[in-house]
């Protein structure tokens, strides 16, 4: 366990400090997928049979103001499985954007050496190269990651919502 710490404090320090606020802001996206699927997986089911049910005890399934009441549900239900999704999709668009930020740090580095030392030297100039991949690196990486987890949770959203619409069919006048 403290080798896998050493190698994790080896890593953001060669990465530099932006390293550290994009592994923050994966960290919060990555808890933010993790409720959300939670709740898709375990309250949303709970939630949606009691709408169901509820939507069945009507008595009457067929007016505008049954249409108004079964939309008024659909939304309810909606609304509580997007919650969310906007945030996690900022944090995606956000994490190239650091790494980009990082990029540029690391690129200022290696132009101090550069002045410093008046010349070109590699061996001075890896430090600053290497702060500025590494945090590119990992802010695609965080975006990419988060990519895939918001779009099944749109389309997770999007599906509930076709489900629960079927769901809760209007009878037709007799």
């Amino acid at each position: 366990m403290i080798e896998v710490l050493e190698t994790i404090r080896d890593f953001t320090e060669t990465g530099g400090q932006v390293l550290l606020v994009i592994g923050a802001l994966i960290f919060v996206m990555w808890l933010m997928i993790l409720e959300r699927a939670m709740y898709v997986f375990v309250t949303h089911k709970q939630y949606k049979k009691a709408i169901i049910a509820k939507w069945k005890a009507r008595a009457e399934r067929s007016s505008w103001n049954a249409e108004q009441v079964r939309q008024a549900m659909i939304s309810r239900v909606s609304l509580k499985l997007g919650a969310g999704i906007p945030i996690i999709q900022s944090l995606v668009a956000l994490c190239p954007l650091l790494g980009l930020m990082g990029t540029v740090t690391g690129m200022i580095e290696v132009f101090d050496v550069m002045a410093i030392s008046g010349s070109g030297n590699a061996r001075s100039m890896a430090s600053g190269v290497s702060k500025a991949t590494i945090p590119t690196m990992a802010g695609m990486v965080g975006a990419l990651s988060g990519v895939f987890a918001s779009s099944w949770l749109s389309r997770t959203t999007k599906s509930e919502r076709a489900k629960l619409e079927d769901a809760l069919m209007m009878e037709r006048h007799r």
